[in-house]
C-alpha cells in the first residue's frame, strides 16, 4: 500500500487533485483509515493513474476520461481506439488552427515592420453589390451552440448529401449556411444548413434572389468575422440596410482541400435601400 503522499509523488499528481479525482469517481483510494481519514492506494492502481495522466496529456477532459474508464471490459479496447481516433482528429484541427494563427501573426508583424497599420487589412476586403438568383435548396435548421459548430457542419451536410444520393436528386450548387438569429449567442444560434438542388421535394424551400452585398474570404474561417464587419460597414456607408438573414456559400469546402488557406467562402448580406 502507498500513502496518498507516496502515490502523489510517484504519479506526479498532487494530493489535492487525487482527492478531487476521488470525488469525480475517476480513481478511489483502495483504503481509508476510519480513525484518521488517511488515504492509501494499492500498487496496482499506479497503472490506472498513469493511464489517466496519459489521457489528460492527450487533451481529454475529465468527463471524457471518466466515460472511458466506465466502459465495459469487453468493449474497452475498441471504445478506447475510437476515442483516441476522435481526439487525434480534434487535435489536428486545433493544430491547423494554431498554424493559421501563427501565419497571421507573422504577416501582421511583417506589415507593422513596414509601418502598415495592423487593422488596415479591413480596407482591402472588397465588397460588391450583386443580384443573387433564387435558389431551391434542401435544408435542415437547428439551434447550434459554439461547441456544436465544428462537428455540426460535417454532420448536417453529410445527412443532406446522403439524402440527395439516396433519392437521386440533382445538385445545383455548393453548400451554404444561413444564420437567422438576430444576435450571436454562444449557447445557441438559429442556423440553417442547405444544399442547392433542382428538384422540389419535402424539405426544400426557395432562397429568394435579390440585392446582396457580397464579399469573398480566401482562407481560414477565422477570417469571417472581419468580412462580416466590413460588409456591415459598407452597407451603412452606402445607404443600405439588412433585408434578410446573412448566408455563406462554401465555394471550396474543407473536404476539398487540406490547406485552410485554399478555402474560398462567399458571404452574402441581403440588402435594401434605407428608407428615408
Amino acid at each position: 500500500m502507498l500513502s496518498i503522499g507516496e502515490f502523489s509523488k510517484i504519479c506526479g499528481v498532487s494530493a489535492k487533485t487525487l482527492r478531487y479525482y476521488d470525488e469525480m469517481g475517476l480513481i478511489h483510494p483502495d483504503e481509508i483509515n476510519p480513525e484518521n481519514g488517511y488515504r492509501y492506494y494499492a500498487i496496482g492502481q499506479l497503472k490506472k493513474m498513469l493511464f489517466i495522466n496519459r489521457l489528460k496529456s492527450y487533451q481529454f477532459s475529465l468527463e471524457e476520461i471518466k466515460s472511458v474508464l466506465q466502459r465495459e471490459a469487453d468493449q474497452a479496447e475498441e471504445q478506447l481506439y475510437h476515442a483516441l481516433t476522435r481526439k487525434r482528429k480534434e487535435l489536428r484541427e486545433k493544430l491547423s488552427g494554431l498554424e493559421c494563427t501563427l501565419h497571421q501573426i507573422s504577416r501582421d508583424i511583417g506589415r507593422m515592420e513596414e509601418n502598415i497599420p495592423l487593422m488596415s487589412y479591413l480596407d482591402h476586403i472588397e465588397v460588391q453589390l450583386v443580384a443573387a438568383k433564387p435558389v431551391r435548396m434542401l435544408s435542415m435548421r437547428r439551434m447550434m451552440s459554439r461547441e456544436d459548430y465544428a462537428g455540426g457542419y460535417e454532420t448536417f451536410f453529410s445527412r443532406l448529401y446522403e439524402r440527395i444520393a439516396v433519392e437521386k436528386l440533382t445538385l445545383a450548387g455548393t453548400p451554404l449556411t444561413m444564420y437567422h438569429s438576430p444576435e450571436y449567442d454562444p449557447a445557441g444560434n438559429d442556423t440553417e444548413f442547405a444544399i442547392p438542388i433542382e428538384e422540389h421535394v419535402q424539405g426544400t424551400r426557395v432562397l429568394p434572389g435579390g440585392l446582396c452585398a457580397q464579399a469573398v474570404l480566401k482562407g481560414a474561417y477565422s477570417g469571417l468575422t472581419s468580412v462580416y464587419a466590413r460588409l456591415r460597414e459598407w452597407i451603412e456607408l452606402e445607404g443600405y440596410e439588412m433585408a434578410d438573414s446573412p448566408y455563406e456559400v462554401y465555394v471550396t469546402a474543407p473536404h476539398q482541400t487540406a490547406a485552410p488557406e485554399d478555402l474560398v467562402t462567399e458571404v452574402y448580406f441581403p440588402v435594401k435601400k434605407t428608407s428615408i
